[in-house]
């Protein structure tokens, strides 16, 4: 959920009536940070930031070497994004590897789990050499079994990182809180590299070691993963907009917004270089052995503790603040209440504004700025519940891109194989995005907005979806079993790398979603609780897992085709809507400051007084 809370007292809270609450002239400046005009018209505003924005460097705002645009210069400079400290590119380093490792042994999972060692195998997973369509296999747990699984691994590290979250925002801090997932981790890579030894799968005991290795690398991987991100972020110190004049001449604007996103799109890209590791590791389960192949993936994680070392003493570390988690909380519950119970009242957050309580003789202990920021958390939580469905359009439910790999000609090549090219469009569309197509929009002032990106993405992927259904016909159509593919001893004609249109559509999409939902998670957070934001934003991929747990009985043969259809068909519904809702959050202010809101009080003291 949220994090940040300090003491929140409140004496009491009413709801106002309608000619109570914040006058219009006072609303009007109160208004203007929910539309994003938070600044001043003044160049160089005599002001102090307390936000502690800047990692435990400095609260004072430097506008002697960060002079600020004007009004003018705000809407007409051309925006760029800030340097990238090398903390934040060796922490990249470090999510690519714990990612090579958590995609490459999960590449595996659905064959390993799945089907039964291979006839004429060498009894460690792989083909016989002479049976080139053929595919791995091991504990023989079946397609609804292995998607299921598949499914649960998937839905524990995408909600055990909000207890990830929690104990780093409010515990141990975010750092460590890595270190303890990469520890975990580790143990895990041993067992599972253990429980695949071929004496083990001949004797049919891999099951229980490789569940117990299961269960620790998705505890791992959910503390890790929430706090990679923030803390990444954390290590770009002077998070807020400035002019600079470039060597050409030029004279820009330096804006957080497109460092943040610039940074998130060099993340993703990292995230997307460790995963593109499963596409050799998918090759090794094949000819040689699943007991290398999780051995491989685990080789590249060892070597975060290396990294993690080095770049200790150069990494920003936050300290954990639980107040902030608990304010939240409090002034989430006290607007509830004031509202009584209706979430979607117009005064939900106005409210419990300390300027409105006070009119009423009511004193409280949080800011406008806390009020505001549970406000901008929520909407971002908003956000992300459009994401579940979205993710089961991204490569399909369960295992039923693989299975319809496995149903097809694959002339030597792993059925799993194109499930795990996702990276590689990824690697190659984020840079061009970065560094290309996003400065050529700036250049031509084309504004290609947060709702905007997500909006563009959630399209990809309704194509991506509907692609899945064609090709899974016409897999039923030509297969010599027809709508019984699955589990045909022979395969359709169909090449396997019709799935790429599927495949490379679906990652495309992760480019405007994830990349977007990461930054909303981090601006509009609280500064300590931005792991538990994200978190949130990753419970998501957990809840669409939850969902692919319910669709999972109509997995199966005959009726493959609507596994693709129907989550498409769900998505075109939720884009339509989503867009229509949100669309205001494009020009919402990206990262609000304590000194807007100083000013805001400053200008209706003067009001009352006048």
């Amino acid at each position: 959920m949220a994090e940040n809370v300090v003491g929140l007292v409140v004496q009491k809270v009413v709801e106002p009536d309608a000619d109570q609450g914040v006058p219009k002239e006072k609303a009007e400046p109160l208004q203007n940070i929910a539309t994003g005009n938070t600044h001043s018209t003044s160049d160089a505003p005599d002001l102090e930031s307390h936000s502690g924005s800047f990692a435990g460097h400095g609260n004072a705002v430097d506008y002697e070497n960060y002079p600020p645009p004007s009004e003018e210069e705000r809407k007409t400079l051309r925006k760029v994004y800030d340097s990238i400290p090398i903390a934040a590119w060796s922490l990249c380093f470090v999510e690519l590897a714990e990612r090579a490792s958590y995609y490459g042994v999960k590449a595996v999972f659905n064959n390993y789990l799945q089907f039964p060692l291979p006839e004429g195998g060498p009894g460690t997973g792989a083909v016989d050499p002479n049976k080139p369509n053929s595919h791995a296999g091991a504990l023989n747990m079946g397609l609804q079994a292995a998607s299921g699984l598949g499914l649960l691994f998937t839905f524990l590290a995408y909600i055990i990182p909000i207890f990830g979250a929690w104990v780093a925002d409010t515990k141990i801090g975010r750092y460590k809180a890595i270190i303890w997932g990469v520890l975990i981790g580790g143990v895990a890579h041993v067992i599972m590299v253990g429980g695949a030894a071929p004496a083990l799968l001949q004797a049919g005991q891999g099951v229980a070691p490789f569940l117990v290795s299961f269960l620790l690398l998705a505890i791992g991987a959910g503390i890790f993963k929430p706090n990679v991100a923030p803390t990444i972020i954390d290590q770009y110190k002077y998070q807020r907009e400035y002019t600079k004049v470039l060597k050409s001449g030029e004279k820009v604007l330096v804006d957080p917004e497109t460092t943040v996103s610039h940074i998130m799109l060099i993340f993703y890209a990292f995230v997307n270089v460790g995963a593109f590791f499963s596409i050799a590791v998918v090759y090794v389960e094949k000819y040689h052995s699943f007991w290398l192949a999780f051995l491989v993936p685990g080789i590249v994680y060892f070597l975060l503790p290396i990294l993690l070392a080095i770049m200790y003493n150069r990494t920003i570390r936050k300290a954990p603040q639980g107040s902030d988690l608990t304010r939240f909380t409090k002034i989430t519950i006290s607007a509830i209440k004031a509202c009584k119970g209706n979430l979607f009242s117009k005064n939900l957050w106005n409210n419990v504004r300390p300027s409105v309580l006070a009119d009423t003789g009511v004193l409280v202990s949080y800011s406008e700025k806390d009020v505001d920021d549970a406000r901008r958390t929520w909407e971002a939580v908003q956000i992300f519940l459009y994401i579940p469905v979205w993710n089961l359009n991204d490569g399909g439910v369960g295992a039923v891109q693989s299975n319809q790999g496995a149903a097809m000609t694959s002339n030597g090549a792993p059925n799993d194989l194109l499930t795990n090219f996702n990276p590689l469009v990824i690697i190659i569309f984020a840079p061009l995005m970065a560094q290309v197509v996003y400065p050529y929009l700036e250049r031509k002032k084309i504004k290609f907005g947060r709702i905007n990106r997500m909006t563009f993405g959630f399209i990809l992927a309704i194509i991506s979806g509907v692609i899945g259904a064609i090709v899974q016909y016409r897999v039923y159509e030509t297969s010599p079993c027809g709508y019984y593919a699955s589990t045909c001893d022979g395969v359709s004609p169909l090449s396997i790398w019709w799935q790429i249109p599927n495949v490379a559509l679906g990652a495309i999409s992760e480019i405007f979603v994830n990349v977007t939902a990461y930054e909303l998670a981090y601006a509009r957070a609280p500064e300590h609780m931005r792991a538990t934001v994200v978190a949130m934003f990753l419970f998501m991929t957990a809840l669409s897992s939850a969902l692919g747990e319910i669709l999972i009985p109509a997995i199966n043969d005959p009726t493959l085709v609507w596994a693709w259809a129907a989550p498409a068909i769900a998505l075109f519904a939720q884009t339509v809507i989503f867009w229509w809702r949100h669309r205001n959050v494009n020009d919402d202010a990206f990262i609000t400051y304590e000194e807007d809101f100083q000013q805001l009080t400053s200008e209706t003291e003067k009001i009352e007084k006048s």
